[in-house]
């Protein structure tokens, strides 16, 4: 179990020093956090939605430029929607690109009352380089202040799927990451979907 009390003063530097280990390989270690929009958020629950295509097709472009500027670490939370398709789109660039997958779930029961495809799909965020739980179980809404502010303090930059003219609950944690000195946030936009659509063809 990653943290045994809560409410004990080490908790958070407990996490720090099993983040370390994970990080320990290199010298440099240049991490990604990546969030976005859920599923549900977009109203995406077919992966086969051409939509999805055009997502992944900005995702594996990112990405590329992400590997560009050195970041090697990809660094999830579980979340199904974007942050899944990132994931997909990861694994087939792994061997080409170096990068290596992480996921820090919030807590040990993340998914435990998803259907049986969404289980499915919460098995791929546990086959990765390095799994973690924050927390055993959600006790009260400060874990959750905690654990965004550990992963904004443990990664150098956010890949996150956001516009601020379509809010959902990632407002808070995006003005987290605006709120912390030298931290860098690239953002995919709806308009860059509109963007990619213009010349996406369907297969």
């Amino acid at each position: 179990m990653w943290i045994v009390d809560h409410n004990s003063p080490y908790w958070y530097n407990n996490i720090t020093l099993l983040y370390h280990k994970f990080t320990k390989k290199g010298l440099k270690m240049t991490s990604a956090l990546i969030l976005g929009y859920s599923a549900f958020d977009l109203g995406l629950f077919n992966d086969k939605d051409i939509r999805v295509d055009i997502i992944k097709t900005a995702i594996r472009r990112d990405l590329e430029r992400l590997a560009e500027d050195g970041v090697n670490w990809l660094v999830f939370t579980g979340t199904l929607g974007f942050e899944y398709w990132a994931l997909q789109v990861a694994k087939d660039m792994k061997a080409d690109y170096g990068f290596q997958l992480a996921t820090i779930f919030d807590f040990e029961t993340h998914g435990s009352n998803w259907n049986e495809a969404n289980q499915a799909k919460l098995s791929e965020f546990k086959q990765v380089d390095f799994v973690k739980y924050a927390y055993p179980q959600y006790e009260h809404k400060g874990q959750l202040r905690d654990y965004q502010k550990f992963l904004l303090e443990n990664t150098d930059t956010c890949y996150l799927f956001y516009d601020e003219e379509n809010e959902t609950k990632l407002r808070y944690f995006y003005q987290m990451m605006k709120n912390q000195a030298d931290y860098v946030t690239r953002r995919l936009t709806f308009e860059d979907l509109n963007e990619i659509v213009e010349n996406f063809s369907e297969k």
